[in-house]
């Protein structure tokens, strides 16, 4: 009996933990267009004024959220693309991710998490980044006590950043391959903290219809409305928190990257993800030792 993987060398590809098969790629892009809706909802919708000072509808954000995430991984079960060895690595990753993230939390925007879900991203593949993101978010969640109506939003931010990771080009290799996360990481960073930005926007600068203010204006053109944000982050989190998220995860790709990609592709080889056994023929033979038969392969 012997086992066939997937190379996991970045010239042949990762050696995906958890595949994407068509079910499993369709329930991650729906998830995906709904998220995006959830957090373009300013740019899209014209909202009553009056119910900006409570966020009543977080609470079906977060239970929509959920389900999504547990249907990714009952469709990459029923499709073979998640063992137990994946399981396993899911469950220590989050872990260290959950640990992680409060060494930085409230830091100048020093955020440690996301280096270590760009690099498994990328060994691993989108799907396993994807459901890391959320599982990582969740979990970190629970032990600082950060459950609000912002979890279900960094969840999926999260997620998106482990899904793009592992869609890089694969071919790029070495100081090029380090270079090319570092870069990620720094873009990501800065994506992160708009969308976050973008979802409460109009419950912090409020509603206003002064011209040059970066309150929220609704049922305004979308490139106003769009213009009064992007001063608005620039403004408020760009150069603190977005710019020390962004540091961190160049300087920590490039210092850590090289010791932790080999380990986790290592650590990839020796799992072999998705590996099935095949059988080959076997044959008896005549043994002239001991005039018995003996089981050989063909």
């Amino acid at each position: 009996m012997s086992t066939r993987g997937t190379d996991s060398s970045p010239a042949t590809g990762p050696l995906h933990a958890v595949r994407l098969g068509p079910r499993s790629a369709t329930v991650v892009a729906l998830a995906s267009l709904a998220g995006l809706a959830m957090f373009l909802w300013p740019l899209l919708l014209t909202p009553d004024p009056a119910s900006f000072g409570t966020r009543s509808d977080a609470p079906f954000v977060f239970m929509a959220v959920l389900p999504v995430l547990v249907l990714v991984v009952l469709a990459e079960i029923s499709e073979g693309g998640m063992d137990a060895k994946a399981l396993a690595m899911l469950g220590v990753l989050s872990a260290v991710n959950a640990a992680l993230r409060p060494l930085g939390t409230g830091v100048a925007g020093i955020e440690v998490v996301f280096f270590v879900l760009v690099l498994a991203g990328r060994v691993y593949g989108p799907g396993f980044g994807f459901v890391l993101g959320c599982t990582s978010l969740f979990a970190s969640g629970m032990l600082t006590a950060g459950v609000g109506p912002w979890l279900p939003f960094q969840m999926l931010c999260a997620a998106w950043i482990g899904l793009g990771a592992g869609l890089l080009p694969r071919r790029v290799t070495g100081r090029r391959e380090i270079a090319m996360l570092a870069a990620y990481g720094v873009v990501v960073a800065y994506v992160f903290g708009m969308l976050m930005n973008l979802y409460f926007w109009p419950f912090v600068a409020g509603v206003d219809t002064t011209a040059g203010s970066l309150a929220y204006v609704p049922g305004a053109p979308v490139w106003d409305n769009l213009e009064r944000f992007v001063v608005y982050t620039l403004v408020t989190s760009t150069a603190g928190w977005d710019t020390g998220r962004a540091v961190t995860n160049a300087v920590a790709i490039v210092v850590l990257g090289p010791a932790l990609l080999a380990t986790f592709r290592r650590a990839a080889r020796r799992a072999s993800f998705g590996a099935r056994p095949t059988f080959g023929r076997s044959v008896r033979r005549r043994d002239p030792a001991t005039s018995g038969y003996v089981t050989l392969p063909d």
